[in-house]
């Protein structure tokens, strides 16, 4: 999936520099940031979208003591 996006002069320059230095191409370089940053950023956006699910009374909790009394563990 072909994608673009409009660094700024600075990040393009040392993404230039990088590429330049180690003989790997800038699309590598963002891939990789992509790859390894991803799961943090879908965790990270995801909680902040629950929690404001919780915050409006959305979402469903529960507190560890009824957790603990349904799975029978404060027997």
């Amino acid at each position: 999936m072909a994608t673009s996006i409009r660094l700024s002069p600075e990040l393009g320059d040392r993404l230039d520099r990088l590429a330049t230095k180690t003989g790997r191409t800038k699309a590598f370089y963002l891939r990789q940031l992509i790859e390894n940053g991803i799961a943090e950023m879908e965790d990270y956006y995801l909680a902040a979208d629950t929690l404001e699910r919780v915050r409006k009374g959305q979402e469903k909790i529960y507190t560890s003591a009824s957790v603990r009394n349904d799975l029978g563990l404060d027997d």
